[in-house]
């Protein structure tokens, strides 16, 4: 049932307007579906999909320590990142597990007077603002939460550099892979990265409130040129959770390292500057600090859908849980995540759960509906990954 504190997206009442079934997410009224998930989540991997993201917070950042404040609060070395780049980083509390996870881009040039734009999660804004402005007190910067006056929308798919490019930007003139632009649509000024949520090619697209309903109208009125469907949360958890991407307050929490959440890949090992967890995160991605549970990735074996929150079993015994589970579209599988605790295992199964090598294909156990079915650890991505590089 909605409540009167959810806040609407500008784009409310187009989702109205296209039957779409509202529900309450992260203390916003969100469209989980339109005609079909399974409808919503094909087409985006075939063509495209529109998905509205306006509930995302936006942040800029500006002073003269911009560089080193963000060097403080995240592991991620923001000293490569180039002007128009981004990065996919983390923002660790001060013991090593995540208030969130978010994509910093170097904007120097590009929005007047702004240093880095940041855009966050939609459920952590208020703890996320709090934490940065709380960190900013030691430095000469400012952090802006902008999230208020910007919608945002997602164009994912093979044909999302189509539609740009009838858009009005040509093909050689769009931003590369996790880049960022300023420029226009149909005459709408946006901010336009190469970025998602899929794993497909396509874009975010940022623009004031007021220009929103326009940009996402001409959008789908092209669809009798390329195929593409607005999109709800329902497709895109199943594109995300194909993809192999994890969503905060499933697989990401604040008791959580990155390293644990198996985003240990994305903590360089040489950067210099200290930052908030850093004994803690680069102690378990150095193995110098044991982990005390981690992220795993699986696949049913058994037709029952595993569920977040179904309990997870190795030989009998309760080990972990499900983070997110749902059906794969593309595979006719089901998948999921789950967190396996080291926490009473034998030193035998810990040492096999912290070697990829011997974890991929071991059996698990998931209880569903009181009885316990089997699951296989796998690779992820559990769909290959199409970005445009």
């Amino acid at each position: 049932m909605l409540t009167l504190e959810e806040k609407k997206t500008a784009l409310y009442d187009e989702h109205i307007k296209l039957n779409a079934r509202m529900v309450p997410f992260g203390g916003w009224i969100m469209p989980v579906q339109y005609e079909s998930i399974i409808k919503e989540h094909n087409t985006t991997r075939a063509s495209a999909g529109l998905f509205d993201v306006s509930h995302m917070g936006e942040v800029y950042i500006k002073g003269s320590d911009s560089l080193k404040y963000l060097q403080k609060i995240v592991p991620q070395d923001i000293s490569k990142l180039e002007t128009g780049k981004a990065v996919y980083c983390q923002l660790p509390n001060y013991k090593g597990g995540l208030i969130d996870d978010l994509i910093i881009y170097n904007v120097k040039g590009i929005i007047d007077e702004i240093d880095y734009f940041i855009v966050i999660n939609a459920s952590r804004i208020t703890e996320d603002i709090a934490f940065m402005k709380e960190n900013a007190k030691d430095f000469n910067v400012e952090v802006i939460n902008k999230s208020d006056d910007f919608s945002m929308l997602a164009l994912q798919g093979p044909n999302a550099k189509n539609i740009i490019q009838k858009a009005g930007i040509d093909l050689n003139n769009q931003p590369k892979f996790f880049s960022i632009i300023s420029s226009n649509l149909w005459n709408i000024p946006v901010l336009l990265t190469r970025t998602g949520y899929t794993g497909e090619d396509g874009f975010e697209m940022v623009t004031k409130n007021e220009y929103i309903i326009e940009l996402w109208n001409r959008i789908l009125s092209l669809k009798n040129e390329i195929t593409v469907v607005p999109v709800g949360l329902g497709a895109r958890d199943t594109l995300r959770l194909e993809a192999g991407l994890p969503l905060y307050g499933h697989e990401l929490n604040e008791e959580t390292t990155p390293v644990e959440s198996s985003l240990g890949f994305f903590i360089p090992a040489d950067k210099k500057e200290d930052y908030n967890g850093k004994d803690m995160i680069l102690g378990q991605k150095l193995k110098q600090i044991p982990l005390r549970k981690k992220l795993y990735p699986f696949i049913m074996q058994d037709k029952q859908i595993a569920r977040a929150g179904y309990d997870v079993y190795i030989n009998g015994n309760k080990a972990g849980v499900v983070t997110s589970g749902a059906p794969s579209c593309t595979l006719g599988k089901n998948i999921g995540f789950c967190m396996i605790e080291f926490d009473g295992l034998n030193n035998d199964l810990v040492t096999r759960l912290n070697n990829p090598k011997e974890t991929i294909g071991m059996n698990i156990q998931i209880m569903v509906r009181n009885k316990l079915y089997n699951a296989e650890i796998v690779k992820k991505p559990f769909v290959k990954k199409n970005y445009e590089k």
